[in-house]
């Protein structure tokens, strides 16, 4: 080969990865992170995360994109270690696929449907509707499946550069003497493991192992050690992946080793064992391209039956490798903080989804604070008080971390879609934040009542009351709309929050009576005013959160707006709603 070939190697391997990732990353959008959900929530099936494994990774197109993922979901506590064994195994079989999608390229006759088969005829009629999708189409599913046709047919042409740059290696006497020296087990393993390793992909590696296949100077002698090889090469990305993470996403790193490592260590014994007794008569012949994909096959699910049945040694063997700290302690915080893993961040779609699960946590701890304040209008009590404002501080770390983490997703390549949810997420939080603030807010007013020694008068009690009960009513519509997504329930938070305002003016007014009428206090009167104040506040901040939810399902962001027109415009729903509610919160 002389320097142009080189070159035109090494853009074709360029061409040939970026056509990859290309792929990867359209298909990972089109699925709108629904592959990661569906791992997120599995059963303790092992034959169905088996089989998720196996779809997640034909549909990302990728075992070290599912692996890395499982770590991540391990490391949060989502997953178990013998579900994330499961779809380990899964995501093995599952990587297949890509190696025989790149097999079409050796397709070899002169029959019109051969040739139709041939990547070299289809690919530039996909990369011409898949650009016309991308830049014509406003549909962000119609620009990724462009990104998909466009990915693939890039894939090709990158794997028929590679292909032409070689060809002149089937002459050369000292290619055919290295490919020979890796016909033993031990150095063609070896050989696989550093390239994949190097490309942190056994797609990749696999499908440069099929180029070089089409020179027609690699035999199965040294094909079948160096596939051996690229599946344990590609354990290198879960490995590094699971650096700094918990102990049970290491040992899930350790078993997708493991698994491969056992599974390369029995399938060459049997391999050279039936070849030395028997002889198979394709070992010396040369292989193609299809022949890799199904060796690449024929090992994984193979592996994959031999291995399920001891699945949990499996597990047995990662924690032996990986074993407890003593007195190890893990709190709901760091559980629900761990799903803001940065291993996620390569998968936009799934660290979107990871954050709106911590969103949800944050909304609970907010709303739970305020009802804990709300309790202590029957009565102080310390613990309460301590509780609340616990929950304070773990919502502001919860902003923090959310917020930093949604900070670094909008700086990778979003879908449209995703854009905008973190555009409300950074809102949201926000808001939860203050509702958290507000509780402590009053926990605070009621302990200055215990220390004053002062109480409100029983009708300023029931008055509070009624203002209470409407506020709780808020804040259950407003966890239900954010929790479920539930738009019918956030459009009667605004009218609710409306009946909250004029509670709060009502029962500031008949303060001023009390006052006159010497029942009440001005020092009273002024914490009244800081309670009533404060759940004003509330309602406002729920309604802004219900604003958010309603504006995203329209694809507009300007709330404000959104309120106006709701309010202002004889809107008959609001009418209604308003005063239906308005009836169900007397003062009496």
């Amino acid at each position: 080969m002389d320097l142009f070939s080189i070159l035109t190697l090494l853009g074709g391997l360029a061409l040939f990865l970026y056509g990859m990732e290309a792929m990867g990353t359209g298909l990972t959008n089109l699925s709108g992170g629904k592959m990661a959900e569906l791992l997120s929530k599995m059963t303790g099936s092992r034959l169905r995360a088996v089989l998720l494994g196996l779809i997640v990774t034909s549909v990302i197109q990728s075992s070290s994109a599912t692996t890395v993922m499982v770590v991540g979901f391990v490391n949060s506590g989502i997953m178990k270690l013998a579900q994330a064994a499961g779809v380990i195994m899964g995501a093995n079989i599952g990587t297949t696929v890509t190696a025989w999608l790149i097999s079409l390229a050796g397709i070899q006759g002169e029959q019109l449907w051969l040739r139709l088969l041939k990547p070299t005829s289809f690919s530039p009629v996909l990369a011409a509707v898949g650009i016309v999708l991308i830049l014509f189409s406003k549909s962000s599913k119609k620009k990724n499946t462009g990104q998909i046709l466009v990915g693939f047919a890039i894939l090709m042409f990158g794997m028929n550069t590679m292909s032409s740059a070689v060809e002149p290696l089937s002459e050369d006497p000292s290619f055919t003497r290295c490919m020979t020296e890796f016909s033993n087990p031990v150095l063609g393993v070896l050989a696989g493991t550093v390239i994949t390793a190097v490309i942190q992909s056994s797609s990749a590696s696999v499908g440069i192992l099929q180029a070089l296949c089409m020179t027609g100077a690699v035999p199965y002698a040294v094909a079948v050690p160096v596939i051996m090889g690229q599946n344990i090469g590609t354990c290198v990305t879960a490995l590094l992946s699971s650096i700094g993470t918990s102990r049970n996403a290491r040992r899930a790193a350790m078993i997708h080793l493991y698994f491969n490592l056992i599974g390369t260590t029995i399938f060459l014994i049997v391999f050279y064992s039936v070849n030395a007794l028997a002889g198979l008569p394709f070992v010396a012949e040369n292989a193609t391209p299809a022949g890799i994909a199904m060796i690449h096959s024929i090992f994984n699910i193979s592996t994959t039956i031999l291995m399920f049945p001891f699945l949990d040694k499996l597990v047995w063997l990662a924690n032996k490798t990986v074993r407890d700290k003593k007195n190890g302690t893990e709190t709901e915080e760091t559980r629900e903080l761990a799903r803001l893993d940065e291993r996620f961040l390569a998968q936009p779609a799934v660290a979107v989804q990871q954050g709106r699960t911590v969103l949800l946590a944050m909304a609970q701890n907010a709303f739970d604070s305020m009802s804990r304040a709300i309790s202590l209008l029957d009565g102080y009590d310390r613990k309460t008080d301590e509780k609340v404002h616990e929950l304070e501080d773990l919502t502001d770390r919860y902003e923090d971390a959310l917020g930093s983490y949604l900070v670094k997703i909008s700086e990778r390549e979003l879908t449209a879609e995703d854009s905008e949810k973190i555009s409300v997420y950074l809102q949201n939080i926000g808001d939860l934040e203050r509702i958290a603030d507000h509780a402590v807010n009053v926990v605070d007013s009621f302990r200055e009542m215990e220390e004053k020694g002062i109480r409100f008068s029983s009708s300023a009690v029931e008055d509070i009351r009624v203002l209470m009960n409407a506020v709780s009513e808020v804040m259950k519509l407003t966890e239900k709309a954010i929790r479920d997504q539930d738009v019918s329930a956030a459009r009667k938070i605004e009218p609710m929050e409306q009946v909250v305002d004029r509670l709060k003016d009502a029962v500031r007014e008949r303060h001023i009576v009390r006052l006159r009428e010497g029942a009440c206090t001005v020092e009273l009167g002024y914490i009244l005013a800081d309670i009533s104040t404060d759940f004003e506040r509330v309602s406002d901040h729920c309604s802004n959160l219900a604003s958010s939810l309603i504006m995203s399902e329209r694809g507009g962001y300007d709330t404000h707006e959104y309120l106006s027109v709701y309010r202002n415009s004889g809107n008959e729903e609001f009418r209604r709603e308003y005063q239906r509610m308005a009836s169900r919160y007397p003062l009496t």
